[in-house]
């Protein structure tokens, strides 16, 4: 097929940026010391809790997307030159996070940085959307889209949130877990 590619190599591509990516999650780590040479559970958490929540936050929507990301390449063994080129944009949103991971996790209590966040948390899952959009609609295979339309909606809805209370997006973000279940109820349905 002529201006086709396959998906494979994508998903090499797609695998180190992923590993590389949510490794770097790590490395925004707050760099301050601890008061005493000792320190007390309290200030352990006082200068890493809020990075450790977002961590691990950003670890499993990173996973999330990237196991996500693997069905769809197995779901759609050929890529055009248009969805070769949305998926290098989902994967500048995916080496982004490391960087908004650790601005929110440093700075739990802006809201720009909350919003900041946000933002990239929607636009990775916007891409993701788009990209099973382009798969689904060679099969009109309509429902496998629920599941990545669901966590758009739900990264959408934390955005949105951040406009009117910078504080909601943090117990908005983990509705989006549940796309792994919506998944598999209906897989199981077929």
């Amino acid at each position: 097929m002529t201006g086709h590619f396959e998906t494979r190599r994508l998903e090499q591509l797609s695998n180190t940026i992923f590993g590389v990516a949510m490794t770097l999650l790590a490395y925004q780590a707050p760099r301050e010391k601890f008061a005493s040479a000792d320190p007390q559970w309290r200030e352990i958490w006082h200068l890493y809790g809020a990075f450790l929540s977002t961590l691990l936050l950003s670890f499993i929507v990173a996973g999330m997307f990237w196991y996500s990301h693997q069905r769809r390449l197995t779901y759609a063994t050929d890529a055009g030159r248009i969805e070769v080129l949305v998926n290098l944009f989902f994967l500048l949103s995916i080496i982004v996070l490391p960087v908004t991971c650790g601005l929110y996790g440093n700075n739990y209590d802006s809201p720009n940085v909350t919003t900041l966040y946000s933002f990239n948390l929607f636009m990775i899952s916007l891409f993701n959307t788009v990209l099973w959009t382009i798969a689904v609609a060679r099969r009109r295979d309509w429902l496998t889209l629920i599941t990545p339309a669901f966590a758009l909606v739900v990264m959408g809805a934390a955005l949105l949130g951040c406009l009117i209370q910078p504080h909601w997006p943090k117990f908005i973000w983990p509705l989006a877990f549940l796309s792994p279940a919506i998944s598999a109820w209906i897989e199981k349905r077929r």
